[in-house]
């Protein structure tokens, strides 16, 4: 078996050497043996289970424990238990299916709601509890989405806010997408698209941030982050199948 020194390993992997020390602090790579010196000693065992733990962090999904999962599943295969990282990356792998289709059953209900498709029109005006209590969500998300600029209320003579039919409808779409973990931001950028032109492709405009945009985090490129984290998954699992075949021990031995 081949033996490498941090810096060759981190070099054939393309990270810094530090990068190298955190994976072994956090035990996403096993602890290597050391030299009389001091100086570790990494294998070819390390150098495919870096490259394994690189491919399940290269796409940050956090919702629903995904990105806690990908971890146990990174320091099961560190711990040369294959069986059981198989194990885990085809369950990790079907609910990363099941999030991706919970983001597309999403779009699908904005969309009907955005047709008013079986809607009867009212002109019922409910204030703030009464909505929160309708949409069975709490005061807290709705004062949150105005503060984020998802939703403008009217407000009576008296100061309280109003919800008209229109807005009602708004804040279906808006908990529906929530739901499923569309950022703010993406949902905010898809409105205002809406805005622009009613006729503007919604799953677009959700999944693709401007080029301006300051910050831009995983969740507001949902569709397209859960369709790599499945490509990356079955990855996973083929790695994880050449490892198990490359480093278990012979039991005849």
């Amino acid at each position: 078996m081949n033996t490498y020194k941090t810096a060759e390993l981190a070099h054939s992997v393309g990270v810094h050497p530090n990068t190298i020390r955190l994976y072994e602090q956090l035990g996403l790579i096993p602890k290597p043996e050391r030299k009389a010196n001091g100086y570790r000693v990494f294998t070819d065992f390390h150098m495919e289970q870096l490259k394994f733990a690189r491919t399940a962090l290269q796409v940050e999904v956090l919702q629903n424990g995904l990105r806690k999962q990908a971890i146990e599943i990174i320091k099961t295969s560190s711990a040369g238990n294959f069986d059981e990282a198989i194990h885990l990356t085809e369950r990790y792998c079907q609910q990363i299916i099941r999030e991706q289709r919970n983001a597309e059953e999403a779009i699908r209900i904005a969309e009907k709601l955005l047709s008013g498709e079986n809607q009867e029109p009212s002109d019922a005006i409910l204030v703030r509890k009464e909505t929160a209590d309708l949409l069975q969500i709490s005061i807290d998300a709705l004062r949150n989405w105005e503060m984020n600029g998802l939703l403008t209320v009217k407000r009576k003579q008296n100061g309280y806010r109003v919800y008209s039919d229109e807005d009602i409808r708004r804040l279906k779409i808006i908990r529906s997408l929530r739901c499923a973990n569309y950022s703010l931001a993406a949902i905010l950028r898809m409105l205002k698209a809406l805005s622009n032109d009613p006729k503007a492709d919604i799953r677009e405009a959700i999944d693709t941030p401007e080029e301006y945009d300051g910050i831009i985090s995983v969740c507001d490129k949902l569709l397209t982050s859960l369709q790599y984290a499945e490509k990356n998954a079955r990855i996973m699992l083929a790695r994880l199948e050449e490892m198990k075949q490359q480093f278990t021990p012979n039991p005849t031995l």
